[in-house]
C-alpha cells in the first residue's frame, strides 16, 4: 500500500469521495420517499426524524467494499453505482432497529435507539397503553419499511436491468443470510453450552459473509466479474468479516462509549455470547465461568461489574486468544488478496480497507 506524507493516497481520495456520493445517493431516496409517507398521514413524521438520525451515522463500510468490488470486476465510477450500494445501508439501518429490539439497547450511534425514541415520544404525548410496547412495535416497522426500501432503492439505483439481474440472487442470498445470523445470535444467547465453534458460526452468518464478503460480490457481480474474481474476492472477505466482527466484539466490551455510541460493556448487559465469551469460558475456573454466568445478561449490571468481567476476559487469557484470532484472520484476508487477480488500485483499496476494518483501538 502506497503512502504520501503530502496527505490522502488517491484511493483513499476515491473511497471518501464515494462515500460522500452514497450519503447523497441516501438522503436523495429519502427525501423523495418522505412526501409518500406524509400524504398517508402527518403522524408519520417521527418516522421520518428517526430514518434521518439513524442514517445520520456509520461507516458506510458494505457501500464501500460494495464499491470495490465493483471497482475490481472492471465498473466505472457514476451515480448508479453509488445508489445502488447505498440501498446496503438501508438494508444495514433495518438490521440495526431490529437487533436493538432484540436486544434491548438504549442507544445506537450514540443516540437513543429508535425503539427508545418512539417510546419517548408515547411518554411525551401521554398516549394510552404502555410506552414500550408502542416503541417495539414501531421500530419493528420501521425496521421492516427500511428492509422494503432497501430493495427498492437497489432496483431504481439506474443500473441496467442486466446488471441488476446480476446481482439480485447476491442480495437475496446475503439478506437470508443475516437473518438467519440473526436467529442463530439469539439462540446462542438463550442456551448454556456455547462454544467457540457455534460462536464463530454466527459472526460468519450474522456479520462476516453480510458486511464484507457479499457486498464485495455483489459490487464484482454487478460489474460483471468472473468466477475467478469472485471467488478470489471471497478468499479475502470472508475472513476479513471474521476479524472485524471479532474486533467489534473486543470493542463491545473494552470500548471507548464516545468510539463506539454505546454505553461501556453493554454488550455484557446485553448477554451476547461472543466468541470472547466462549474463548473466556474455554479457559476459566469454576469459580471464574460461574460469575460469568451470574453477571453476564444483567440489564442492570453496574460499572464495578462490568470491571470484574474484563478482568475475569483479561486474566483467563480469553482476551488475547481474541487477538490472535483477529490476527490470523486478517493475515489469511491479505494473503488471498496478495493473489487475488485485481487491479492495483483496487489493491490498495482493499487493504486499506482492511486495516480499517480491523485495528480500531479500544
Amino acid at each position: 500500500m502506497s503512502s504520501s506524507s503530502s496527505g490522502p493516497s488517491p484511493v483513499s481520495t476515491a473511497t471518501g469521495q464515494f462515500r460522500k456520493e452514497v450519503d447523497e445517493a441516501l438522503h436523495a431516496f429519502v427525501d423523495r420517499q418522505a412526501p409518500g409517507l406524509l400524504a398517508i398521514s402527518e403522524d408519520l413524521r417521527p418516522m421520518i426524524t428517526a430514518l434521518s438520525a439513524l442514517l445520520s451515522g456509520g461507516k458506510r463500510l458494505r457501500p464501500a467494499f460494495c464499491f470495490w468490488g465493483w471497482r475490481a470486476a472492471g465498473g466505472l465510477d457514476g451515480p448508479e453505482i453509488a445508489a445502488a450500494a447505498a440501498s446496503l445501508e438501508l438494508l444495514q439501518a433495518s438490521a440495526l432497529v431490529h437487533d436493538d429490539v432484540m436486544d434491548a439497547s438504549d442507544t445506537r450511534r450514540g443516540q437513543p435507539s429508535v425503539h427508545r425514541r418512539f417510546e419517548a415520544l408515547h411518554a411525551e404525548r401521554g398516549w394510552r397503553g404502555p410506552a414500550d410496547t408502542f416503541g417495539e412495535g414501531a421500530a419493528i416497522l420501521l425496521g421492516d419499511l427500511l428492509l422494503a426500501w432497501s430493495g427498492e432503492m437497489f432496483e431504481t439505483s439506474g443500473l441496467s436491468e442486466e446488471r441488476r439481474a446480476r446481482g439480485r440472487g447476491v442480495y437475496d442470498v446475503m439478506r437470508t443470510e443475516v437473518m438467519c445470523g440473526q436467529y442463530l445470535d439469539m439462540l446462542e444467547s438463550t442456551r448454556a453450552g456455547g462454544t467457540v465453534e457455534s460462536a464463530l458460526r454466527v459472526v460468519d452468518f450474522k456479520s462476516a459473509k453480510y458486511t464484507i464478503e457479499r457486498p464485495l460480490h455483489l459490487g464484482a457481480s454487478l460489474a460483471g466479474g468472473s468466477e475467478e474474481l469472485t471467488a478470489a474476492l471471497r478468499a479475502y472477505g470472508r475472513p476479513l468479516g471474521m476479524a472485524f466482527q471479532l474486533r467489534d466484539d473486543v470493542l463491545g466490551v473494552f470500548g471507548d462509549p464516545s468510539q463506539t455510541g454505546k454505553p461501556a460493556g453493554d454488550d455484557l448487559r446485553e448477554g451476547k455470547r461472543t466468541v470472547l465469551v466462549a474463548l473466556t469460558l474455554e479457559r476459566a475456573t469454576p469459580d471464574q465461568a460461574a460469575t460469568v454466568d451470574r453477571l453476564l445478561g444483567d440489564p442492570e449490571l453496574s460499572g464495578l461489574g462490568v470491571a470484574d468481567l474484563r478482568e475475569i476476559i483479561t486474566g483467563t487469557g480469553g482476551l488475547a486468544a481474541c487477538e490472535e484470532m483477529i490476527v490470523r484472520f486478517a493475515a489469511e484476508a491479505r494473503e488471498a488478496l496478495a493473489a487475488a487477480p485485481v487491479t492495483g488500485e483496487a489493491r490498495e483499496a482493499l487493504t486499506e480497507l482492511a486495516v480499517a476494518a480491523t485495528a480500531r483501538s479500544f
